[in-house]
C-alpha cells in the first residue's frame, strides 16, 4: 500500500468524512486518478469506506480497521501542522496554530559542505563560533548526523580539537568549509551516539495524589512511572524537552510536574 493509501485512512479516520477533493489537493493529482485511488483502497481494506450521500464523502464504517495509520493522535496532528489554516481542503485546520521558534540562519555553502563530508565520512576544515569563543575559531570535523532537538538543529560531529565527538550547532559555522582526506572517525566510534539510556520519569512527589495521578494519566504512566529510551548523546536535551532540571528544583511543583527516577544511571552522560 502507498502513503496515499495512509492520508485516506488518516482523514477518513479522524475527520469522519473523506472526498476526492481531499486526495486532489494533498497530492496534485486529477479527481479521476483519485477516485482510482480510492477504488483500490477499498478493494484492499477488509473494512472498506462507504460512500454517503448527506454528506457527500466517503465515511468509514463503525468496525472500521486501518491498515497503515497508527491511530495515535500525534501522527494526525503532526499532518495538521504542517498544513496551512488557510487550505479550503479540511476546516480542522483552520482552528490549529503552533507556534515555531525563529529560524536559525545556515548558510547554504556550509550547509552543502557538511552534507558532503558527511556522505564521504571525511575531514572537514570550517571556522566555528560559540559563546565562550565568539571569534572565528578554525575546526576540523567529521560530522555524521543532524540532530533536531525540537528548539534547534545541530550537527554530531568527531572533533579534531578536542579529540571526541561533540554537538555543534549548525547556525554558528561560518566561512567555506573544505574538503579533506576521508577519515576513520565515523558514527560507528561515537560511544555515547551508540550507547541507549533509559530514563525513567515519575511524578512530582510535591505534588498531591490526586494531581499525581492527573500526570500519570497525561503520560500514559505504567505503576506511576514514565520510561523513555534514548541515545546517550541526546539525554540533556531530552530532558530539556521534558521540563526536567537535574541541577536546580524549580520550587513550584506544578510548574516542574516530573521528577527523574534514576539520576544516577545518566549523570554520565549530561552535558554541562
Amino acid at each position: 500500500m502507498s502513503r496515499r493509501d495512509w492520508f485516506i485512512e488518516l482523514i477518513a479516520y479522524w475527520e469522519g468524512r473523506l472526498t476526492t477533493r481531499h486526495l486532489c489537493e494533498q497530492f496534485g493529482i486529477s479527481r479521476q486518478q483519485a477516485s482510482k485511488d480510492l477504488g483500490a483502497y477499498n478493494q484492499a481494506s477488509a473494512t472498506p469506506l462507504v460512500y454517503t450521500a448527506s454528506v457527500k464523502g466517503f465515511v468509514p464504517p463503525d468496525n472500521f480497521s486501518p491498515l497503515l495509520l497508527t491511530t495515535q493522535a500525534d501522527e494526525y496532528l503532526t499532518w495538521l501542522a504542517s498544513y496551512s489554516p488557510y487550505s479550503s481542503m479540511t476546516e480542522t485546520a483552520k482552528h490549529t496554530f503552533q507556534l515555531s521558534p525563529p529560524q536559525r540562519q545556515v548558510s547554504p555553502n556550509v550547509m552543502r559542505g557538511l552534507v558532503a563530508a558527511m556522505r564521504q565520512q571525511r575531514r572537514l576544515e570550517v571556522d566555528y563560533v560559540s559563546l565562550s569563543h565568539p571569534d572565528r575559531e578554525g575546526r576540523i570535523i567529521v560530522p555524521h548526523t543532524f540532530v533536531d532537538t525540537g528548539a534547534r538543529w545541530h550537527l554530531r560531529a568527531w572533533c579534531e580539537k578536542h579529540a571526541e565527538y561533540r554537538d555543534f550547532v549548525l547556525s554558528r559555522f561560518r566561512g567555506k568549509p573544505e574538503l579533506a582526506e576521508r577519515s576513520s572517525q565515523g558514527v560507528s566510534h561515537d560511544v555515547a551516539w551508540n550507547t541507549q539510556i533509559e530514563l525513567i520519569f515519575k511524578p512530582d512527589l510535591r505534588l498531591s495524589p490526586a494531581q499525581q495521578a492527573v500526570i500519570a494519566e497525561d503520560y500514559q504512566m505504567q505503576q506511576g512511572q514514565l520510561h523513555m529510551t534514548t541515545r546517550a548523546a541526546l539525554v540533556s536535551y531530552l530532558l530539556k524537552q521534558m521540563q526536567v532540571n537535574t541541577k536546580m528544583i524549580d520550587a513550584n511543583p506544578q510548574a516542574q510536574q516530573l521528577m527523574l527516577d534514576n539520576l544516577d544511571d545518566i549523570k554520565p552522560w549530561l552535558i554541562g
